[in-house]
């Protein structure tokens, strides 16, 4: 009898194995119990709805171009080509993919030293514009201004060509030149303008004593400004000055990590300097890093529309945190983070993951930062080699 019930309990157990197993085999091969017509189903979280997504076009097209197409190519270039289609339908000019050469550009740009013209390029409203020439740039001594409008590159129309693919055309070697068609409000008509391509080397921070006031000028948030920032904000403290400006002016961003110590050095220990709200709409707050050294300090910031990404977030905490007066122009508007995910050994995606918020719960992704005192910086100004923003900010700081 004890060897039945053994029989029966092994036989039982056999039995529910092979159950799980046919269960699992239809439901894994879903043609068997979905019929022909099943279609994977994809949750759009944006909508809030179930929206369906054939992937069978896809492969249907990879098949044809297998079977079909004459000519020779890379299925990897293909996978390439699906995803930075993939990227680009998503409408928006901050996501993208990079493959190898695109990705190790974006790191030489942010290490400060890499071969082009010096100028941050941006996608608005399907135009390619520039946000900001870099300081001392090949681009700034050629003439270009922030918002200025790339129409075409070396005579050739640019409309059809993404952001990356823009940027791609314009780099190039030192000693290399290349002519850009620019519209400029203002302009009667677009004007070319020939640009010789240098080796770019930005030391990030620049500062000095301006009488009895301290200037600290940020030219991007690269790998070496954290650092930079502090020596400077260490050395103008040992001088007791009057107050500090910060010019944030035509400051195309960088890394977020160099916004928030920046920040850091103005505003009280344990303050929200960013918010970042997702998707799902949960936010995380990042606080300050550094002593605040200059937290006692009046201090006033330049902005303008060539102040961009980490810029805004170091002008909007320093206007909620200490009441700081900005002067210049509404800065650029551009408030989103963008991660990096490795897909393989040389290729990333940058897609845009959050929006940027300050401390006060303010938008800055196609808002922008407001400033105080609104003054503007003519191209006679320039010219002259005159800066009524400069002059309103020493002038602030010294009352």
């Amino acid at each position: 009898m004890k060897n039945l019930k053994k029989i029966l309990i092994i036989v039982g157990v056999l039995w529910i194995a092979i159950i799980f197993y046919f269960t699992g085999y239809l439901i894994g091969h879903k043609n068997l119990i979905l019929g022909t017509n099943y279609k994977p189903t994809i949750t759009n979280l944006e909508l809030k709805k179930p929206e369906s997504v054939d992937f069978g076009i896809f492969w249907k097209a990879w098949n044809t171009i297998s079977d079909k197409y004459v000519g020779t190519y890379s299925a990897q270039k293909l996978v390439y080509g699906a995803i930075k289609g993939m990227t680009e339908a998503l409408g928006d000019p901050y996501s993208n993919f990079l493959d190898q050469t695109e990705n190790t550009a974006l790191q030489q740009d942010l290490s400060g030293k890499f071969e082009g013209i010096g100028a941050e390029l941006s996608k608005k409203d399907g135009k390619i514009i520039i946000i900001a020439p870099l300081g001392d740039s090949p681009a700034e001594k050629a003439g270009l201004k922030a918002q200025d409008q790339i129409l075409g590159i070396d005579g050739k129309d640019i409309s059809n060509l993404s952001l990356d693919e823009a940027v791609s055309k314009i780099r190039g070697a030192k000693g290399t030149e290349v002519t850009l068609l620019i519209n400029r409000q203002g302009f009667q008509t677009p004007q070319e303008f020939k640009i010789t391509r240098g080796l770019i080397t930005v030391s990030s921070v620049k500062w000095e004593m301006k009488g009895e006031i301290g200037y600290i000028q940020i030219t991007q948030f690269g790998s070496d400004t954290s650092e930079l920032a502090k020596k400077a904000a260490s050395e103008l403290a040992q001088k007791k000055p009057k107050a500090i400006v910060l010019d944030l002016r035509n400051n195309p961003g960088g890394y977020l990590d160099s916004a928030v110590d920046v920040s850091s050095l103005f505003v009280p220990k344990g303050s929200v300097v960013v918010k970042e709200q997702y998707k799902d709409g949960h936010k995380d707050e990042l606080k300050t890093t550094f002593e605040p050294i200059l937290k006692d300090y009046k201090v006033i910031v330049l902005v303008n529309e060539g102040s961009a990404s980490a810029s805004e977030i170091v002008a909007g905490a320093l206007q909620d945190l200490r009441g700081a007066t900005l002067i210049g122009k509404k800065t650029f508007g551009k408030g989103s983070v963008q991660e990096l995910q490795n897909l393989d050994t040389s290729a990333v995606l940058k897609l845009t993951i959050a929006k940027w918020l300050t401390p006060n719960d303010r938008t800055i992704d196609k808002e922008g930062i407001k400033p105080n005192i609104e003054v503007d910086r003519t191209e006679t100004d320039q010219s002259q080699n005159l800066d009524p923003q400069l002059d309103k900010a020493l002038e602030e700081a010294g009352k």
